[in-house]
């Protein structure tokens, strides 16, 4: 279970892009928050994810609070509970998609580098890229290339899945398959993502809005 305690975030130009935000989201359960350009939501996810600290508040994951920890134990909590989607993809260009999956288990010393190729080849079955496992990222489409993102997300088996507009530069029809992949995906863990078009509101289980900052209950 992840909490959050008052939490807020204030840049150094005076801006406060998350105020006083109290939360709880669980584990099995798909949300959504929504919100338009500037909003917050972003920098809330981040928050959320433990890629950005807090001005005030705090974010508790799995009873432990984050503030607590130092920067070796931070990072070992991203590697082992946090997977995290990104709008543009980020894939290593010159890395196949295969590669790209198994690039985070490197860093996972829990992990027998034997089993590395092993296991990715399995994610990339998971999300049907299986035939495409050798082709370098140029050498797929906006879809599939989100797609290797989200097996990308899982190669560690997190607990909780962070994604920031994951169908942002997809037409509609990808846009569908990468959210029914995703919905697919909360059924075990919890799914965090941020977007802006209406489609989300078909697959939540509880949908949050941003406008200034401030959060609250859509649905």
């Amino acid at each position: 279970m992840l909490k959050t305690f008052n939490l807020q975030k204030t840049f150094k130009n005076g801006v406060t892009a998350v105020k006083d935000v109290n939360i709880c989201l669980e584990k099995g359960k798909f949300y959504g928050i929504s919100g338009n350009s500037g909003s917050g939501k972003t920098t809330l996810l981040q928050l959320l994810s433990v890629l950005d600290s807090p001005s005030e508040g705090s974010v508790e994951i799995d009873g432990t609070d984050t503030a607590k920890l130092k920067s070796s134990e931070l990072c070992s909590l991203r590697i082992h509970k946090i997977g995290f989607i990104f709008q543009s993809f980020h894939l290593h260009p010159s890395l196949t998609a295969i590669q790209n999956v198994m690039l985070p288990m490197f860093v996972n010393k829990k992990l027998d580098k034997s089993e590395l190729e092993v296991r990715a080849l399995k994610l990339l079955e998971l999300v049907d890229l299986t035939e495409r496992k050798d082709h370098l990222p140029k050498q797929l489409s906006g879809g599939e290339q989100q797609r290797v993102a989200i097996a990308r997300a899982l190669a560690n088996e997190p607990d909780y899945i962070f994604a920031d507009e994951p169908t942002g530069n997809l037409d509609s029809q990808n846009e569908k398959i990468i959210f029914d992949y995703l919905k697919i995906l909360s059924k075990d863990r919890c799914l965090v993502v941020v977007s802006h078009n209406d489609i989300i509101k078909e697959y939540t289980d509880k949908l949050f809005e941003m406008k200034d900052g401030i959060l609250t209950q859509s649905i």
